[in-house]
């Protein structure tokens, strides 16, 4: 890169290097600082990505295509005593409600793409810039160094992943189970709409999560066979099991100026921005983490784009502008599942009963669930 760059980005994850494409489509020049790849293991995860992640991705030309991205047509909830909620891609008039992503394929995507882009830079080290944009992860050590709070609040959960063969194709259905301890159960298909491979995500207790992690295949085969009440027959362990603590948390401030030693005379002021799990995180049973991280990637590019010619790239008028559009969707989210959690949490008196009865009713409220609907796909209207 000739020229120095203007935004430094510190992460180069899936947010961090979809904000890099954003930004050089621009003819922004960037700066992606790539630490040295860590040592390799099975990765298990799976994404659960809206319309509006898909169009964005597939703009960069980066969305993974074939069995990588597998479309979810139909999706079952399960209450503890009889409550059930379904979502149709068919009577949405969509092609999916969701697309189950297989990790691994869509960071080889973006990493291809930023190869192929002359205004992105990888570096080993930051570099100076007029803009920082950190997406480090929940545990960024710059958040930290800036003295941005992290307000978190932990679960009494870990998460459970791993891959599962299904005795049945799973037909493009994804289903979800709660009980009442507030665990949560969700299988996502993949492998496309015939496949009959699943991706566990398991929300359990967390004096509960080591004895599962410790099970036989055989052991953990028959137990979940049983939580998903052989909705796709017998299931298979296929992959190793992957396993964290849960939580949800916020930065106090997304956007600010560096620190003084990191200003240079004469200049205008090197600034600084939060984005995806370095400004927050939230509980995995909406599957919206990943999709809020591109969203912040989306609007923090598009006040870039926008801004008058004049402006820096790092001008903390842009940078107010950016994180207020995006706090405010962020805590609603948040807070939306995090109350699903608590209600799903207790198993006293009335509240099961209560919470059923609210399920079903939910699932018979056409104009409200299309609008919910439309909302988690990332759609506005």
């Amino acid at each position: 890169m000739a020229l120095p760059p203007e935004v430094c980005i510190r992460g180069a994850g899936i947010v961090g290097r979809t904000l890099a494409l954003l930004l050089a489509r621009e003819r922004v020049r960037v700066a992606l600082v790539a630490p040295p790849a860590a040592a390799e293991r099975e990765d298990v995860r799976a994404y659960a990505l809206n319309a509006a992640s898909r169009e964005l991705l597939a703009s960069l030309r980066a969305w993974p295509e074939g069995i990588s991205a597998t479309p979810v047509r139909e999706m079952v909830v399960d209450g503890d005593e009889g409550g059930r909620v379904q979502f149709s891609a068919a009577r949405q008039k969509v092609e999916a409600l969701a697309w189950i992503v297989d990790v691994p394929a869509l960071e080889k995507q973006l990493a291809d793409a930023v190869r192929f882009q002359p205004q992105i830079e990888v570096v080993s080290e930051p570099v100076a810039a007029p803009l920082t944009v950190v997406c480090e992860g929940k545990t960024s050590a710059t958040r930290e160094a800036l003295g941005v709070s992290y307000a978190v609040t932990r679960y009494p959960q870990h998460a459970i992943a791993a891959r599962l063969e299904a005795e049945q194709s799973h037909e493009g259905t994804a289903r979800q189970w709660f009980n009442d301890k507030g665990e949560v159960f969700a299988l996502l298909p993949l492998d496309g709409v015939h496949g009959r491979r699943l991706a566990l995500v398991w929300s359990v207790d967390q004096l509960r999560a080591p004895a599962l992690l410790a099970q036989s295949a055989e052991e953990f085969n028959a137990a979940v066979t049983e939580a998903s009440h052989q909705a796709f027959g017998a299931l298979r362990l296929a992959s190793e099991r992957a396993a964290w603590p849960l939580a949800r948390a916020i930065a106090d401030r997304w956007t600010g100026s560096l620190p003084a030693a990191a200003q240079t005379s004469g200049q205008a002021p090197r600034t600084w921005a939060l984005a995806g799990d370095a400004a927050h995180t939230v509980h995995p049973l909406a599957g919206q983490g990943l999709n809020l991280g591109l969203a912040d990637a989306a609007a923090l590019a598009a006040v870039i784009k926008e801004r008058d010619y004049w402006r820096s790239v790092g001008d903390p008028r842009l940078l107010r502008r950016y994180e207020r559009a995006r706090r405010t969707e962020v805590l609603q989210m948040s807070l939306a599942t995090d109350g699903l959690q608590q209600l799903f949490s207790h198993g006293l008196g009335p509240l099961p009963a209560l919470r059923n009865w609210g399920m079903r009713g939910f699932d018979r409220t056409r104009l409200v669930k299309h609008w919910v609907t439309r909302q988690a796909m990332g759609l506005k209207a």
